[in-house]
């Protein structure tokens, strides 16, 4: 919470600022945003989460899953991948996941051979998993997402040939 210049900041917050910083937190969770920030009577607040799988898995398991060899991250900046002819675009907004839970094994890798409606990815939207079928057979040559990426509708997710 940062405050204007003319002001003290103590360290307190008053009953109003912390009620205001909770119903910003609930905001984040009901709309899926990972940061607020808002200027109110003098008043600026910043509330932001930070998004990661590593922090979700239990204590038990690795805090590094193993990711596909090749991920298509580096190739896919500057390149448009929307008319390519195996392109698998995004059905709907959400968050994209590469396996079915955090730790277990991807869907898909590169190189992967995969048949018509074998699931590809799973995205996330409005709290609903949503398997992503491949519309046909073929071997996957790129994967255009990362793990945990918030994904637009049309987005280029996969490329199959």
């Amino acid at each position: 919470m940062a405050r204007q210049p003319e002001e003290k900041t103590t360290g307190k917050f008053s009953s109003e600022d912390s009620a205001l910083i909770r119903e910003l937190a609930l905001l984040l969770d009901e709309t899926s945003l990972t940061e607020i920030e808002i200027e109110r009577a003098g008043l600026r607040v910043r509330v932001a989460r930070n998004v990661s799988i590593a922090t979700a898995m239990p204590a038990s398991l690795p805090l590094s899953a193993p990711q596909p060899a090749a991920v298509a991250t580096a190739a896919a900046v500057g390149t448009d991948f929307s008319n390519h002819p195996g392109v698998v675009p995004s059905p709907m907004v959400g968050t994209v996941y590469w396996a079915p839970e955090p730790g277990a094994k991807p869907f898909i890798e590169v190189g992967a051979k995969v048949a018509a409606g074998q699931t590809l990815l799973i995205i996330e939207a409005m709290k609903t998993m949503n398997q992503i079928p491949s519309p046909r057979a073929g071997t996957v040559t790129q994967i255009l997402v990362e793990d945990g990426q918030p994904v637009e509708f049309g987005e280029p997710l996969v490329i199959i040939e």
